[in-house]
Protein backbone atom coordinates (compact mmCIF):
# COMPACT_ATOMS: atom_id res chain seq x y z
CA UNK A 1 0.00 0.00 0.00
CA UNK A 2 1.13 3.55 -0.73
CA UNK A 3 1.73 5.83 2.23
CA UNK A 4 -0.63 8.70 3.13
CA UNK A 5 -0.03 11.30 5.83
CA UNK A 6 -3.01 13.20 7.26
CA UNK A 7 -2.11 16.37 9.19
CA UNK A 8 -4.64 18.09 11.43
CA UNK A 9 -3.78 21.63 12.55
CA UNK A 10 -5.65 23.80 15.01
CA UNK A 11 -6.96 27.29 14.54
CA UNK A 12 -4.17 29.03 16.46
CA UNK A 13 -1.61 27.91 13.86
CA UNK A 14 -3.64 28.68 10.73
CA UNK A 15 -4.84 32.07 11.95
CA UNK A 16 -1.36 33.60 12.33
CA UNK A 17 0.20 34.35 8.91
CA UNK A 18 3.79 33.60 10.03
CA UNK A 19 2.97 30.26 11.70
CA UNK A 20 0.69 29.32 8.78
CA UNK A 21 3.45 29.95 6.24
CA UNK A 22 5.90 27.84 8.27
CA UNK A 23 3.34 25.06 8.53
CA UNK A 24 2.65 25.03 4.78
CA UNK A 25 6.37 24.83 3.96
CA UNK A 26 6.82 21.97 6.46
CA UNK A 27 3.70 20.25 5.10
CA UNK A 28 5.00 20.53 1.53
CA UNK A 29 8.16 18.63 2.57
CA UNK A 30 6.20 15.54 3.66
CA UNK A 31 6.96 12.81 1.15
CA UNK A 32 4.21 10.97 -0.68
CA UNK A 33 0.45 11.49 -0.53
CA UNK A 34 -0.94 13.92 2.02
CA UNK A 35 -4.12 15.55 3.33
CA UNK A 36 -4.46 18.67 5.50
CA UNK A 37 -7.37 19.15 7.94
CA UNK A 38 -7.75 22.57 9.60
CA UNK A 39 -9.67 24.32 12.34
CA UNK A 40 -10.31 28.07 12.67
CA UNK A 41 -12.36 28.52 15.83
CA UNK A 42 -10.64 31.63 17.14
CA UNK A 43 -11.15 33.44 13.84
CA UNK A 44 -14.82 32.39 13.79
CA UNK A 45 -15.20 33.80 17.31
CA UNK A 46 -13.54 37.09 16.28
CA UNK A 47 -15.68 37.48 13.13
CA UNK A 48 -18.86 36.63 15.08
CA UNK A 49 -17.97 39.24 17.69
CA UNK A 50 -17.53 41.92 15.01
CA UNK A 51 -20.99 40.99 13.69
CA UNK A 52 -22.50 41.20 17.17
CA UNK A 53 -23.03 37.43 17.47
CA UNK A 54 -22.23 35.85 20.83
CA UNK A 55 -20.07 32.70 20.89
CA UNK A 56 -21.31 30.05 23.32
CA UNK A 57 -19.00 27.14 24.21
CA UNK A 58 -19.98 24.07 26.25
CA UNK A 59 -17.23 21.59 27.25
CA UNK A 60 -14.93 23.18 24.66
CA UNK A 61 -17.43 22.71 21.83
CA UNK A 62 -19.20 25.50 19.97
CA UNK A 63 -22.98 25.86 20.15
CA UNK A 64 -23.94 26.61 16.53
CA UNK A 65 -27.25 28.38 15.94
CA UNK A 66 -28.27 29.55 12.45
CA UNK A 67 -26.36 32.85 12.67
CA UNK A 68 -23.21 31.14 13.98
CA UNK A 69 -23.53 28.52 11.23
CA UNK A 70 -23.32 31.34 8.66
CA UNK A 71 -20.16 32.63 10.35
CA UNK A 72 -18.37 29.26 10.56
CA UNK A 73 -19.31 28.50 6.95
CA UNK A 74 -17.78 31.80 5.83
CA UNK A 75 -14.67 31.41 7.98
CA UNK A 76 -13.94 27.67 7.76
CA UNK A 77 -15.17 26.94 4.24
CA UNK A 78 -14.15 30.32 2.83
CA UNK A 79 -11.48 32.50 4.40
CA UNK A 80 -9.30 29.94 6.21
CA UNK A 81 -9.69 27.11 3.70
CA UNK A 82 -8.95 29.23 0.64
CA UNK A 83 -6.00 31.02 2.28
CA UNK A 84 -4.45 27.60 2.93
CA UNK A 85 -5.18 26.39 -0.61
CA UNK A 86 -3.67 29.57 -2.13
CA UNK A 87 -0.63 29.28 0.14
CA UNK A 88 -0.05 25.67 -0.90
CA UNK A 89 -0.46 26.49 -4.58
CA UNK A 90 2.20 29.21 -4.16
CA UNK A 91 4.76 26.57 -3.10
CA UNK A 92 3.88 23.99 -5.73
CA UNK A 93 1.35 21.83 -3.86
CA UNK A 94 -1.76 21.18 -5.97
CA UNK A 95 -4.37 21.59 -3.22
CA UNK A 96 -8.16 21.41 -3.37
CA UNK A 97 -10.30 22.83 -0.55
CA UNK A 98 -13.33 20.76 0.45
CA UNK A 99 -16.22 20.76 2.88
CA UNK A 100 -18.06 17.50 3.44
CA UNK A 101 -20.73 18.64 0.97
CA UNK A 102 -18.21 18.89 -1.88
CA UNK A 103 -18.30 15.61 -3.84
CA UNK A 104 -20.50 14.34 -0.97
CA UNK A 105 -17.28 13.11 0.64
CA UNK A 106 -18.50 13.31 4.28
CA UNK A 107 -22.11 13.06 5.43
CA UNK A 108 -23.24 13.68 8.98
CA UNK A 109 -26.41 13.94 11.04
CA UNK A 110 -27.40 16.81 13.31
CA UNK A 111 -26.38 15.96 16.83
CA UNK A 112 -29.41 14.88 18.88
CA UNK A 113 -30.38 17.12 21.77
CA UNK A 114 -29.51 15.57 25.16
CA UNK A 115 -28.36 17.74 28.08
CA UNK A 116 -27.12 20.36 25.60
CA UNK A 117 -28.59 21.56 22.31
CA UNK A 118 -25.48 22.15 20.19
CA UNK A 119 -27.58 23.36 17.26
CA UNK A 120 -26.25 22.80 13.75
CA UNK A 121 -23.42 20.46 14.75
CA UNK A 122 -22.81 17.24 12.82
CA UNK A 123 -21.89 13.74 13.95
CA UNK A 124 -20.17 11.95 11.05
CA UNK A 125 -22.06 8.97 9.62
CA UNK A 126 -20.45 8.26 6.25
CA UNK A 127 -17.17 9.00 4.45
CA UNK A 128 -16.78 8.49 0.70
CA UNK A 129 -13.17 7.26 0.81
CA UNK A 130 -13.25 6.19 -2.85
CA UNK A 131 -13.75 9.79 -4.01
CA UNK A 132 -10.95 11.08 -1.76
CA UNK A 133 -8.65 8.22 -2.76
CA UNK A 134 -9.24 8.94 -6.43
CA UNK A 135 -8.25 12.61 -5.97
CA UNK A 136 -5.19 11.71 -3.89
CA UNK A 137 -3.85 9.13 -6.35
CA UNK A 138 -4.20 11.76 -9.11
CA UNK A 139 -1.79 13.99 -7.19
CA UNK A 140 -4.38 16.31 -5.61
CA UNK A 141 -3.88 17.32 -1.95
CA UNK A 142 -7.28 17.69 -0.21
CA UNK A 143 -7.58 20.50 2.35
CA UNK A 144 -10.55 19.60 4.55
CA UNK A 145 -12.58 22.28 6.34
CA UNK A 146 -14.48 21.37 9.55
CA UNK A 147 -17.89 21.40 7.86
CA UNK A 148 -20.03 18.44 6.79
CA UNK A 149 -23.57 18.14 5.38
CA UNK A 150 -26.66 16.00 5.96
CA UNK A 151 -27.44 15.48 2.24
CA UNK A 152 -30.70 17.36 2.80
CA UNK A 153 -29.26 20.78 2.00
CA UNK A 154 -27.89 21.63 5.44
CA UNK A 155 -24.26 22.31 6.33
CA UNK A 156 -23.19 21.26 9.82
CA UNK A 157 -20.31 22.48 12.00
CA UNK A 158 -18.12 19.44 12.73
CA UNK A 159 -15.10 19.09 15.03
CA UNK A 160 -11.86 19.17 13.00
CA UNK A 161 -10.24 16.40 15.10
CA UNK A 162 -13.24 14.21 14.23
CA UNK A 163 -12.98 15.08 10.52
CA UNK A 164 -9.30 14.04 10.57
CA UNK A 165 -10.00 10.81 12.47
CA UNK A 166 -12.96 9.79 10.29
CA UNK A 167 -11.07 10.57 7.06
CA UNK A 168 -8.08 8.56 8.32
CA UNK A 169 -10.23 5.55 9.23
CA UNK A 170 -12.00 5.54 5.86
CA UNK A 171 -8.78 6.02 3.86
CA UNK A 172 -7.04 3.17 5.71
CA UNK A 173 -8.74 0.83 3.20
CA UNK A 174 -6.74 2.47 0.39
CA UNK A 175 -3.47 3.61 1.98
CA UNK A 176 -0.96 2.98 4.76
CA UNK A 177 -2.18 5.96 6.84
CA UNK A 178 -0.27 8.05 9.38
CA UNK A 179 -2.42 10.60 11.25
CA UNK A 180 -0.72 13.52 13.00
CA UNK A 181 -2.59 15.88 15.32
CA UNK A 182 -0.63 19.14 15.67
CA UNK A 183 -0.92 21.77 18.35
CA UNK A 184 1.33 24.18 20.29
CA UNK A 185 3.22 21.59 22.38
CA UNK A 186 5.77 18.91 21.38
CA UNK A 187 3.33 16.15 22.37
CA UNK A 188 1.17 15.00 25.29
CA UNK A 189 2.88 16.30 28.44
CA UNK A 190 3.42 14.58 31.78
CA UNK A 191 3.58 18.04 33.36
CA UNK A 192 1.66 20.82 31.62
CA UNK A 193 4.16 23.39 32.96
CA UNK A 194 7.18 21.54 31.49
CA UNK A 195 7.23 21.60 27.69
CA UNK A 196 9.99 18.97 27.65
CA UNK A 197 8.00 16.37 29.65
CA UNK A 198 6.66 14.68 26.50
CA UNK A 199 5.09 11.23 26.93
CA UNK A 200 6.85 9.37 24.10
CA UNK A 201 4.37 6.49 23.80
CA UNK A 202 0.79 6.12 24.98
CA UNK A 203 -1.46 3.05 25.00
CA UNK A 204 -5.02 2.64 26.37
CA UNK A 205 -3.83 1.36 29.79
CA UNK A 206 -1.44 4.29 30.27
CA UNK A 207 -4.14 6.67 29.04
CA UNK A 208 -6.55 5.34 31.66
CA UNK A 209 -3.87 5.70 34.36
CA UNK A 210 -3.08 9.31 33.39
CA UNK A 211 -6.80 10.12 33.31
CA UNK A 212 -7.24 8.79 36.85
CA UNK A 213 -4.24 10.87 37.98
CA UNK A 214 -5.66 13.97 36.18
CA UNK A 215 -2.41 14.26 34.20
CA UNK A 216 -4.44 14.16 30.98
CA UNK A 217 -7.56 16.34 31.00
CA UNK A 218 -9.72 18.80 29.05
CA UNK A 219 -9.55 18.99 25.27
CA UNK A 220 -6.75 16.40 25.07
CA UNK A 221 -9.16 13.60 26.13
CA UNK A 222 -11.33 13.53 22.95
CA UNK A 223 -8.17 13.93 20.81
CA UNK A 224 -6.68 10.79 22.38
CA UNK A 225 -9.98 8.88 22.18
CA UNK A 226 -10.11 9.74 18.46
CA UNK A 227 -6.51 8.50 18.13
CA UNK A 228 -7.20 5.08 19.66
CA UNK A 229 -10.38 4.72 17.57
CA UNK A 230 -8.34 5.42 14.43
CA UNK A 231 -5.76 2.74 15.32
CA UNK A 232 -8.53 0.21 16.00
CA UNK A 233 -9.98 0.97 12.53
CA UNK A 234 -6.72 0.20 10.72
CA UNK A 235 -4.78 3.49 10.74
CA UNK A 236 -1.11 2.47 10.96
CA UNK A 237 0.22 5.28 13.15
CA UNK A 238 -1.16 8.20 15.15
CA UNK A 239 1.16 10.93 16.50
CA UNK A 240 0.44 14.05 18.54
CA UNK A 241 3.12 16.68 18.00
CA UNK A 242 3.96 20.35 17.48
CA UNK A 243 3.22 21.83 14.06
CA UNK A 244 6.87 22.54 13.22
CA UNK A 245 7.78 18.88 13.86
CA UNK A 246 5.38 17.24 11.39
CA UNK A 247 8.14 16.06 9.06
CA UNK A 248 10.07 14.46 11.96
CA UNK A 249 9.34 11.44 14.18
CA UNK A 250 9.04 13.55 17.34
CA UNK A 251 5.94 13.69 19.53
CA UNK A 252 3.67 11.26 21.35
CA UNK A 253 3.11 8.02 19.44
CA UNK A 254 -0.11 6.14 20.10
CA UNK A 255 -0.34 2.34 20.23
CA UNK A 256 -2.90 -0.30 21.18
Amino acid sequence: MEKLTIIKVGGKIVEDPASLNRLLVDFSKIEGHKVLVHGGGRMATAVASRLGIESIMVNGRRVTDMEMLKVVTMVYGGLVNKQIVAGLQAIGVNALGLTGADLNYMRSEKRPVTDVDYGFVGDVKEVNADILSDLITKGVVPVLAPLTHDKEGNLLNTNADTIAGEAAKALAKHFDVTLKYCFEKKGVLLNENDDESVIKELNPDLFKHYLEESIIQGGMIPKLENSFDALKAGVKQVVITRADLIHTNDGTKMSL
